[in-house]
C-alpha cells in the first residue's frame, strides 16, 4: 500500500508577468484570477503568510491593494518554508511518518533527534532501521536496508530499500549522484554572494568525529561539492536551499562552517565568535532534507518526494520574521 500523497511535489511556487491589460488591478484581484490563488480570500491568506513577492520582494500585510504595473513579476510560493503551510501530514505508523511504501522501498520522513541507523557497538538506541524492523518483522520477504543516512538531529527524508535488487539498485544511483536531494539550511549571516557553490576537499576526522578541509597531499581526501541559493533572508541570518552534488557525512554542515557560515544551532560546527548570528539559539544544527528524486527501482520512472517544514524550524522562522518585520 502505498502512502505519497501529500508528500509528491506539485507545482507550488509559480511566477507570472504583469499583462498590459492587467496593469491597474489589485494585487490580491490578480492573484484571485483561476490558475493562481484563485480567490481573493486564497490570494489574502498567502499575503499574510510571506508567500507572495513582487519583482522579488516580500509584500508586507496590507499589500493586497497594491495597485499593479506593467511587467511586473509576481511570485506565488505556497510551500515558503516557515510559512505555517497547512497541508496534511500522513499518518505516523509504528513511530514513524512513511511519506511513501511499495514493495521495493519505504521513504520517511524522519523527525530530529532521532537516528537513521544504530550507532556501532550501540544497538538499543532508537533509530529508523529499528522501527522498519520492528514494522516488518511479520514480513519475511521484506528486510529494511539502507540506502543513505542523515544525522541525528537532522530532520527530514531518508530512504530504505525492501531487498537486496532495489538496494543495488538505488546505490548506485547515490555513487553516480543522479538522485536530487535538496535541503532547507538556516545559516548565520548572510552568504555573498546570494547563489553560488560550495567546492571542498574533506577529510573525516576519526577521533572529533568532524570533517576538516583537508592538505593538498591528503590521500583521504575527498571531493565535496554543493550549489545553495539563498530564499529568505533575516537581519543576522540566512535561509538557503542546498543541493548536494556529492554526498559526504556532514558535508553540509562542515561546508557551511569552512565558508564562513555555520547552521544555526550546530554545536560542533560551531560559528567563529563574534560572526553575525553566532549567537542565535536554536536546540539543533537547523537543517531539513526537504526534497528526494529518484529513478524507482522497479521500472525507472522518477519519483519526487518533499517533507513540510518541521514545526520547531518553522516557528523559529515565524519568529525571526516577525522580528525582522519590527525592526524595518
Amino acid at each position: 500500500m502505498a502512502f505519497a500523497l501529500p508528500y509528491r511535489i506539485v507545482k507550488s511556487d509559480q511566477t507570472w508577468g504583469v499583462s498590459g491589460d492587467e496593469e491597474g488591478q489589485r494585487l490580491d484581484k490578480f492573484l484571485a484570477a483561476p490558475g493562481r490563488a484563485g480567490s481573493r480570500s486564497r490570494a489574502a491568506d498567502a499575503i499574510a503568510r510571506g508567500r507572495v513577492f513582487v519583482d522579488g520582494e516580500e509584500v508586507d500585510a496590507a499589500g493586497g491593494a497594491r495597485v499593479m504595473r506593467h511587467g511586473e513579476q509576481v511570485r506565488l510560493w505556497m510551500d515558503r518554508p516557515g510559512s505555517a503551510s497547512r497541508t496534511p501530514r500522513p499518518p505516523v505508523r509504528d513511530g514513524l511518518e512513511i511519506v511513501h511504501e511499495d514493495a521495493d522501498l519505504v521513504v520517511v520522513n524522519k523527525a530530529a533527534g532521532l537516528l537513521t541507523v544504530p550507532l556501532d557497538g550501540d544497538s538499543s538506541a532508537p533509530s529508523v532501521l529499528a522501527l522498519l524492523w520492528d514494522r516488518f518483522r511479520s514480513h519475511r520477504t521484506r528486510e529494511p536496508l539502507v540506502v543513505h543516512r542523515i544525522d541525528k538531529d537532522t530532520s527530514g527524508l531518508v530512504l530504505f530499500a525492501l531487498h537486496e535488487t532495489a538496494r543495488a539498485a538505488l546505490v548506485a544511483q547515490f555513487a553516480h549522484r543522479t538522485p536530487d536531494r535538496v535541503y532547507l539550511a538556516l545559516v548565520n549571516g548572510h552568504p555573498d554572494p546570494a547563489e553560488g557553490t560550495w567546492q571542498d576537499r574533506l577529510t573525516w576526522d576519526e577521533d572529533a568525529f568532524v570533517q576538516r578541509r583537508s592538505r593538498a597531499d591528503d590521500p583521504e581526501a575527498r571531493d565535496a561539492e554543493c550549489a545553495y541559493r539563498i530564499v529568505s533572508t533575516f537581519a543576522e541570518a540566512s535561509l538557503l536551499e542546498v543541493r548536494l552534488r556529492t554526498g559526504r557525512q556532514g558535508q553540509i554542515r562542515a561546508q557551511a562552517q569552512l565558508h564562513g557560515h555555520s547552521l544555526v544551532g550546530d554545536r560542533r560546527y560551531r560559528p567563529r565568535e563574534g560572526a553575525p548570528g553566532h549567537d542565535l539559539r536554536f536546540p539543533r544544527q537547523a537543517l531539513h532534507a526537504q526534497r528526494l528524486a529518484f529513478d524507482h527501482p522497479s521500472d525507472d520512472r522518477r519519483v519526487e518526494f518533499t517533507a513540510p517544514t518541521p514545526a520547531d524550524l518553522r516557528e523559529f522562522l515565524d519568529k525571526l520574521r516577525r522580528q525582522a518585520r519590527q525592526g524595518a
